[in-house]
């Protein structure tokens, strides 16, 4: 089975779900579906008190294939997100004095459809990598 992408109507499911859980804790939007050379970040939020930015990448899986679907976010994949992330600050602070503390956080639903899917949030996924 294929994973859904994020262009199909369950990726688009599976990150309004994300989206939605996390506003529900206090998260502010910033960005959806931010594209650059790289790649892409799902979501892009301020967390509370606006101290901090998550990055989420958001992987919906109607069955885990053998594995965890957060395993799915590949080290490549994360090499690729972390390029994207360094140029979303860059372009985002540049009127600002420094860029504010971030990390790089998974969601991963996993279920029939993304509106009854398990939810993981993984806080912290991973760190930049070079």
């Amino acid at each position: 089975m294929t994973p859904a992408g994020p262009g199909s109507p369950a990726g688009r499911a599976g990150e309004a779900r994300a989206a939605a859980f996390l506003a529900a804790r206090g998260y502010e939007l910033r960005d959806r579906n931010w594209h650059c050379r790289y790649g892409e970040w799902d979501l892009i939020l301020a967390a509370p008190g606006n101290r901090l930015w998550a990055f989420v990448e958001v992987r919906y899986r109607r069955h885990p294939l053998g594995g965890n679907t957060a395993a799915t976010v590949t080290p490549a994949k994360q090499r690729r997100l972390t390029l994207a992330a360094q140029l979303y600050l860059a372009a985002a602070t540049k009127a600002h004095r420094e860029p504010p503390p971030c990390r790089f956080d998974v969601i991963a639903l996993t279920g029939p459809t993304p509106e009854g899917a398990h939810l993981e949030w993984i806080r912290n996924a991973f760190g930049a990598v070079n």
